[in-house]
């Protein structure tokens, strides 16, 4: 399946509405976001789901409500869910979520998966058995190793050739720039990757318009900024997702179309 040009990610794993009143938290709040952002130029969400309390949850219900909501509200807007464990999970946890939904789309971390290979092992095979198209998060230089390792031992297949390339970090704060995805597209220059870019910080669109520059697809929302580059904060993810839209087309990139 062909990457999207852009998927927002409206929420992410860890804020909060006290962080930006229009973060989508509940089910309702997740499905208007999508719909939202797919008018404003979105194909694609990356989805999280809280529990009762806010906090993120890999629970397979939750997804399910959350999915069938997003389809209604969204209709043809593709669903990728995430499997982080936001701090709180274990692989087997990620595993049995993977398990009792068999996605069409999921993101997995190869730093996450390498505290336990053995089940890391049957996660990717359980996706290429269900037919889940995974799109393996990178953060560094070791993750990519690990996932270049893994590829030429077999334990992740070829297939599974999707990555993201995530540019600056949350905790501590890092800004993401421009410039952070040369030493990404470097060391992973002879693997065959099909790669998105997400970015920390009120940077995000800059480097968002760099991928778009070098061949790349992009993520964007919520879950990595919510500011501007002058510190204005966005009213919502679709306010972001159209900004940014008009920026990419005023620099001469056609998004009207999945890549």
């Amino acid at each position: 399946m062909p990457l999207p040009v852009i998927t927002v990610a409206p929420n992410g794993a860890r804020r909060q509405r006290s962080d930006h009143p229009a973060l989508p938290v509940t089910t309702d709040q997740i499905a208007e976001t999508a719909r939202a952002c797919q008018l404003a130029g979105a194909q694609a969400l990356h989805l999280h789901v809280r529990d009762d309390t806010g906090r993120h949850s890999l629970d397979p219900g939750r997804y399910r409500e959350a999915m069938a909501a997003v389809e209604a509200a969204a209709p043809g807007m593709a669903i990728q869910i995430t499997t982080e464990s936001g701090g709180n999970f274990d692989v087997a946890a990620q595993y049995q979520t993977l398990e009792a939904l068999r996605p069409a789309a999921a993101s997995i971390s190869v730093r996450e998966m390498a505290r336990d290979s053995d089940i890391a092992a049957r996660t990717y095979a359980l996706c290429a058995e269900a037919g889940t198209e995974v799109q393996h998060i990178l953060y560094g230089p070791d993750c990519i190793k690990t996932l270049l390792d893994w590829r030429h031992s077999g334990l992740i297949r070829q297939a599974q050739n999707q990555v993201i390339f995530v540019l600056g970090q949350y905790n501590p704060p890092v800004l993401a720039r421009p410039e952070g995805l040369m030493p990404f597209l470097k060391d992973t220059k002879e693997a065959n990757l099909d790669w998105t870019v997400c970015a920390f910080g009120r940077y995000e669109h800059s480097c968002l318009l760099e991928s778009l520059k070098h061949g790349g697809a992009v993520r964007i929302g919520f879950e990595n900024n919510t500011e501007t580059p002058n510190g204005e904060v966005f009213a919502d993810n679709a306010a972001s997702v159209a900004a940014f839209v008009r920026a990419a087309e005023t620099a001469g990139h056609t998004l009207n179309e999945v890549a």
